[in-house]
């Protein structure tokens, strides 16, 4: 197994333009930690100050496990260094903020390494699209991926910050929820290749509306490498007036004629979805293993890296339909055994992913009873009850047979759907463990049941009750 790139405390203060408080500038490590149960005798200790914890709390207890150079806070730097006998022959240095010298790092990192960096973000589709991108690039390239969540100011530095020898590309995902944060994390990993998936209602509470989501998000394009390229989706009109903030190409993709990666005769299947991949100089039918039409764009996306990168057809064909594993609760479609399939995308939602999941409803339950389970779309301000009023009307106008709210904005999504005809005896709302016993008596094989709400509602609970109710494993 390869290790990450080693690190001299001489280097550290580079990257950070920290001072040395106490310890050798000589000294060798080999590896970054924030996390104080995890950290090893060779790893660099990053006090970070986040909102349940304060990384220098541990300090006294992670000394004891061996652990020697210590990034801390210039504010506490004196005391621990000076005043505590323990402390006197380790290594400390001190930064003004531990955050941004996690991420000067991580910067510092990515320069050293010459990397290739594809940095990816959007409203939606940014972790499936992440996904695909990847499973593309690594048919060529040995690649490093971010995981989870880890796409914010904390995750994106500790993700290049496991670079090893190795790796001679990264693909990154970039999350924000004010202005300014794609700009800081595109400014430490600097991408080769931007990718942006679309603007949608996201974070409202945050960027305001529609045009600061995209002024925001258009941040990447603006922290690009000198000759990088914009892989850009021709089908949002948003995402298409950013051409012009590319640093040099842009390549678009879509289903328009004027995408220069395009796909057609799109099908949707129970468990996936297939199309014709049109490249500017071969064709190639592709099936995804997930379903929805709208996952055809964040596989044009990747294709679309692909091809830059100098793949052909069946090298993109190959890692889509057989590298390519749905990330879990995005578009999981699951059977229990008493013959009720569960579409599980309770890792997060927002406005526009939303509407498509209920889409993908409609097609897949044929002429099935359909069942849509709604939690909180959170961070939506003042904007919250009329977006939740629209996907109540959605879920009226898919004519789900029954529905099921949980939330503070349960509410709104009820008088959506009454006041686009649906029956106030087929609308439920009620807490998550109501919902479940209720669904216990209502449903019946052969439904069909999408459960989805933003990652602080734990609607996956949900997912999990209906298993145990039904039997599954």
């Amino acid at each position: 197994m390869s290790l990450t790139i080693p690190w001299t405390v001489s280097e550290i203060l580079d990257a950070t333009e920290g001072t040395l408080m106490t310890g050798n500038r000589k000294k060798m490590f080999t590896g970054i930690s924030i996390d104080s149960r995890t950290v090893s005798e060779a790893d660099v200790f990053v006090a970070i100050r986040g909102e349940k914890h304060d990384g220098h709390h541990f300090i006294q207890d992670i000394v004891q496990k061996g652990v020697n150079c210590f990034v801390v806070s210039k504010s506490e730097a004196g005391v621990l260094a000076h005043n505590n006998e323990d402390f006197r022959n380790l290594v400390f240095i001190g930064v003004e903020d531990t955050t941004k010298a996690l991420g000067d790092m991580a910067s510092f990192n990515r320069r050293r390494s010459k990397i290739f960096v594809i940095g990816i973000t959007g409203s939606n589709g940014k972790t499936t699209t992440r996904k695909m991108t990847a499973a593309v690039v690594r048919r060529r390239f040995s690649t490093l991926e971010s995981h989870g969540n880890f796409n914010n100011q904390i995750g994106l530095p500790l993700t290049l910050l496991n670079l090893t020898s190795e790796h001679n590309c990264a693909v990154l995902e970039m999350g924000a929820n004010h202005p300014g944060e794609i700009a800081y994390l595109a400014g430490i990993c600097r991408p080769d290749i931007g990718v942006m998936t679309n603007v949608g209602p996201a974070h409202l509470e945050g960027f305001g509306s529609l045009d600061g989501v995209a002024l925001a998000k258009g941040e990447l394009l603006d922290h690009m490498s000198l000759n990088g390229v914009a892989v850009l989706n021709a089908e949002d009109k948003r995402v298409v007036s950013m051409a012009g903030r590319a640093p040099e190409k842009v390549l678009f993709y879509g289903t328009s004629k004027n995408a220069n990666i395009r796909a057609s005769n799109i099908v949707e299947q129970k468990r996936g979805t297939s199309f014709t991949l049109e490249l500017p100089d071969e064709q190639i039918t592709i099936y995804v293993k997930i379903p929805g039409s709208f996952m055809v764009l964040n596989a044009l996306a990747a294709a679309s890296v692909g091809y830059q990168l100098g793949l052909n057809a069946a090298e993109i064909k190959l890692a889509l339909e057989n590298d390519f594993e749905p990330a879990q609760a995005r578009m999981n479609i699951l059977e229990t055994q008493n013959g009720i399939h569960v579409i599980d995308d309770t890792y997060n939602a927002n406005p526009g992913s939303m509407e498509e999941a209920l889409k993908t409803l409609k097609s897949l339950r044929e002429k099935h009873r359909s069942v849509f389970i709604a939690g909180d779309m959170l961070e939506l301000g003042e904007h919250a009850p009329v977006l939740h009023e629209k996907i109540g009307r959605i879920a009226a106008d898919i004519k789900v047979s029954r529905l099921y709210v949980a939330g503070s904005h349960a509410g709104n999504v009820a008088d959506g759907a009454e006041a686009a005809g649906m029956s106030k005896e087929n609308i439920f709302l009620g807490t998550k463990e109501q919902i479940l016993s209720d669904l216990k008596s209502w449903l019946e094989e052969g439904d069909w049941v999408l459960i989805k709400g933003s990652r602080g509602m734990g609607m996956e609970q949900i997912v999990k009750g209906l298993k145990q109710n039904t039997g599954q494993p």
